[in-house]
């Protein structure tokens, strides 16, 4: 395994990566929108060799950039899509945002999508030495947020000659992702009524009751559902003044459970619920299922390599000048947020001590690679790909301990010299354990051994399989 000449790539190139990242911060993008970011990655790809297909799966900012030839095939996942709301001003402890109500990275896409490509590049470099043979593939997939972009990647078959998936996602701890994500489906429900003076309701049909007795249904379905079950909502059309019935309402809602079945069922229960609001209020709708993806497969194979990987690397460290950036972005989080965060860090085995201990700041260590149980909170599209193919992720810091995803917080910690240096050792270890896959066939083996086992009796059907395209309007 070539690991010194990742490291010697990745730090030799690492001012250039820094700039892709910074560039995708600076311009951030809605998911099936990134258009900058989505071209800021392949004309770098292109430029460094690779062969770049764009626009696949049927929507404009995905692509698939290949170098090598034969098998092994490994890809290298990478994303790019932003939040809403979620502007701010680089360098700033304090929300302050550059465009109000603005987009932002306050999950961490323009390191991830960076890294992941950065290590493509790294083993591309690798096979032009000799050193491994194969066929490096970067994926870059669109809108993660709303997992859509690989999951109709799947659909499209873009991933049937992949003999291995690495990804990795930027966080406030260094170890393999071993949680489960949890299956999603998310939906829009739009009521139709008849529009009235509301002085005179009685002649109009109002789609926002449908609406709201809809959500007080689905609230009372959730003391009937497993405790690992959420249902969230937001009334994205509640009518246009209050002296009119309103004709029209809508409401999107996304489903999560532990395992695509379970979604399915709620799901099902959900729609009931819907139907149900029309028949109390007089008004019809129609159902826009706007995405759906699988929970994730752990494949211990790849996350034991991964593991040894990020060890035989070690942790990256941060300056003093890191630290006390770091430590002024923990005093905006919520009161308690930290405490919990150590909590449950101690809880599985790692101890940082209480908040204002110097350990609970920045992680500089590697954590145990435990296998559990209980799921991740969020979803991801990493799911599908995982049950088609090997999967393996990492988390790497770039952000404190405690930090609250999807915030300002996560934004400004991104776009950082800790979030540069946490995205530049995802890039090695990317990087590493892709060239140690293609240069074992038995370790490769086994993970598609494993894999084979593991969706035995669980075969892989599309969650979108009914729909003709992707959401590309929303």
């Amino acid at each position: 395994m070539p690991l010194h000449s990742m490291v010697e790539f990745v730090t030799e190139h690492a001012r250039a990566l820094t700039d892709l990242s910074d560039r995708i911060w600076e311009t951030p993008e809605l998911g099936l929108h990134e258009t900058r970011s989505s071209e800021t990655l392949a004309a770098a790809l292109e430029a460094d060799g690779f062969a770049v297909e764009r626009g696949v799966a049927g929507m404009p900012t995905a692509f698939v950039a290949s170098f090598g030839a034969g098998a092994p095939v490994i890809a290298l996942l990478g994303e790019f899509d932003a939040l809403p709301g979620l502007s701010q001003t680089r360098g700033a402890v304090e929300p302050r945002p550059i465009v109000v109500n603005g987009p932002g990275h306050g999950c961490g896409h323009n390191l991830l999508g960076t890294a992941a490509a950065g290590a493509a590049m790294a083993v591309r470099d690798a096979i032009r030495r000799g050193e491994v043979r194969g066929t490096v593939r970067f994926y870059g997939c669109p809108a993660e947020e709303t997992v859509v972009g690989k999951v109709f990647m799947v659909k499209a078959g873009l991933f049937r000659d992949v003999d291995c998936a690495l990804t990795w996602h930027p966080g406030p701890v260094n170890r393999v992702m071993a949680e489960p994500h949890t299956a999603l489906n998310s939906a829009r429900f739009t009521f139709h009524g008849i529009p009235a003076h509301a002085a005179t309701p009685e002649h109009g049909r109002s789609a926002l009751d449908a609406v709201e007795l809809m959500n007080v249904g689905a609230n009372f379905l959730r003391e009937h559902v497993p405790s690992s079950t959420r249902i969230h909502y937001v009334i994205t059309d509640g009518g246009l003044a209050p002296n009119v019935v309103p004709p029209r309402a809508e409401v999107w809602y996304y489903v999560r459970a532990p395992r695509r079945a379970q979604v399915e069922e709620i799901y099902a229960r959900l729609l009931d619920i819907a139907r149900g609001a029309c028949l109390m209020t007089g008004t019809t709708h129609e159902v826009r299922l706007v995405a759906g993806c699988y929970d994730t497969l752990q494949c211990r194979t790849v996350d034991d390599l991964l593991h040894a990987t990020m060890e035989s690397l070690g942790a990256p460290t941060f300056t003093s000048e890191e630290h006390a950036w770091a430590r002024a972005l923990q005093a905006t989080f919520a009161d308690g947020t930290l405490r919990k965060a150590l909590d449950e860090l101690r809880r599985r085995g790692t101890d940082l001590g209480q908040p204002g201990d110097p350990r609970a700041t920045l992680i500089e260590s590697i954590l145990p690679n435990n296998a559990y149980d209980e799921p991740a909170g969020g979803s991801t599209d990493v799911g599908d790909v995982s049950y088609v193919v090997p999967t393996g992720e990492v988390r790497i810091v770039t952000a404190p301990v405690g930090m609250p995803g999807h915030s300002w917080q996560n934004c400004a910690s991104v776009g950082s010299p800790i979030g540069r240096r946490g995205m530049l050792f995802a890039a090695q270890v990317l990087a590493s354990a892709a060239c140690a896959l293609m240069g074992d066939p038995a370790l490769l083996a086994r993970a598609q051994d494993e894999h084979r086992r593991l969706t035995a009796d669980r075969p892989y059907v599309s969650p979108v399989g009914d729909l003709d395209r992707p959401p590309v309007d929303l």
